[in-house]
């Protein structure tokens, strides 16, 4: 009788993989009355690395404008390497959609607020995200096209 593998999820490593912020009307855009529009744009991406380690990327983009002029641009990838051993497909997808994103968006939250903060505006607090309900929003989408 084969062995069951015990159930491993561990955070080997949380990183910055880039960063970036842009004012590209600045200072003009400082003399004007700051009725921003948010746009934020968020993705995750996942790989193995080698057997049972994976990586996970969040990538964040915040892009505000006043009228039609950008504001500010700003963007973090927080990644993460990730040992996730014993799981069988269906659980292993869903911690790659979900509870590595999960660990990850915080960080980018955290460096997106402070480079608002940092390039001159007003703190921006981005809201927290149901990564699960994004999973099951994409298994069902995957569901629809087949």
């Amino acid at each position: 009788m084969a062995e069951q593998q015990e159930k491993q999820f561990s955070i080997q490593k949380i990183y910055t993989r880039n960063i970036s912020f842009e004012s590209p009307n600045a200072p003009e855009i400082f003399t004007q009355e700051f009725q921003p529009q948010l746009d934020v744009d968020l993705n995750v991406e996942t790989s193995s690395l080698e057997d049972g380690v994976y990586h996970a990327v969040v990538r964040v983009t915040a892009t505000t404008k006043v009228d039609d002029k950008t504001a500010f641009l700003c963007e973090v990838e927080q990644a993460g390497i990730f040992s996730i051993v014993g799981f069988d497909e269906g659980e292993l997808n869903y911690l790659l959609g979900t509870q590595c994103p999960n660990t990850l968006f915080p960080y980018a939250r955290e460096a997106i607020s402070e480079m608002v903060t940092r390039g001159g505006f007003p703190q921006l607090l981005l809201e927290p995200v149901n990564f699960d309900a994004m999973y099951a929003s994409h298994l069902q989408q995957q569901e629809t096209q087949q």
